[in-house]
């Protein structure tokens, strides 16, 4: 009986297929390559070279702290396009992705005012040439000059109605007591006003430098241009110098 068994459990074992052949081994990239399929954004050293130029062992698995989230490259667009995001974060605190702006909250320093106003476009970046570089040229970065130009939205395109600054009608019924008179007259004797602030407010527009990150806080806030930074980037052959 013994001997019947085994020669069943043979008899059962030849008659199953032979296994498929394995496929072939693939190649997978290394580490540091750009083309790691599953490679994310991640702040950790690991996936770094180390200061001889060797590749480290990847001897833990990623963390969550030390994940990185793609740029918020906020844009700016019309008031009812306004975008803006939640983002949850470590300790359930939350960040705000602005993905669409189209004003913002800017001082002008030297009068202690500010003032919510409409942002008209972007001049320069000196950090990221992307950011004004489309705005500039009309083409993007890495397009060659046969390309199709891009048209603004027409959001972006102002009449004179909007270059022209409107002054308040004056009303002859009001009337100003003699303090304030006296006020405003030794307001008026300290008061100096910068000459390229003054041909700003001609045109209607103001150069003005964005302070907050809008891509964390949700919002824009800046301060308007003056002395020696103005002069600098009203002459666009500065933004390439050596020296600055």
């Amino acid at each position: 009986m013994r001997a019947e068994r085994e020669r069943d459990i043979l008899s059962l074992q030849l008659s199953v297929p032979a296994p498929a052949p394995a496929p072939p081994a693939q190649v997978l990239p290394s580490r540091n390559s750009s083309n790691f399929p599953w490679e994310s954004i991640s702040r950790d050293s690991l996936h770094k070279r180390r200061a001889t130029g060797g590749e480290q062992k990847a001897w833990r698995k990623k963390r969550k702290f030390e994940l990185g989230r793609p740029s918020a490259n906020t844009k700016l667009t019309s008031a009812d396009q306004v975008c803006v995001r939640p983002v949850r974060c470590r300790g359930g605190n939350m960040k705000f992705r602005a993905l669409r702006l189209d004003c913002g909250n800017f001082a002008w320093g030297s009068e202690a005012v500010t003032r919510k106003v409409r942002i008209l476009d972007v001049v320069y970046n000196a950090s990221n040439n992307e950011l004004w570089y489309l705005q500039h040229y009309g083409v993007g970065i890495g397009k060659k000059k046969s390309a199709k130009t891009v048209e603004l939205p027409v959001s972006f395109v102002f009449s004179t109605e909007d270059n022209t600054s409107q002054e308040a009608p004056e009303d002859d019924s009001v009337k100003q007591s003699g303090h304030l008179q006296r006020k405003l007259e030794k307001r008026q004797a300290d008061r100096k006003l910068d000459i390229h602030i003054d041909e700003q407010f001609a045109t209607g527009r103001l150069y003005a430098c964005i302070s907050s990150r809008p891509g964390q806080c949700g919002r824009i806030s800046g301060y308007v241009l003056e002395g020696k930074e103005l002069e600098f980037y009203t002459n666009p052959q500065n933004w390439w110098r050596d020296d600055r």
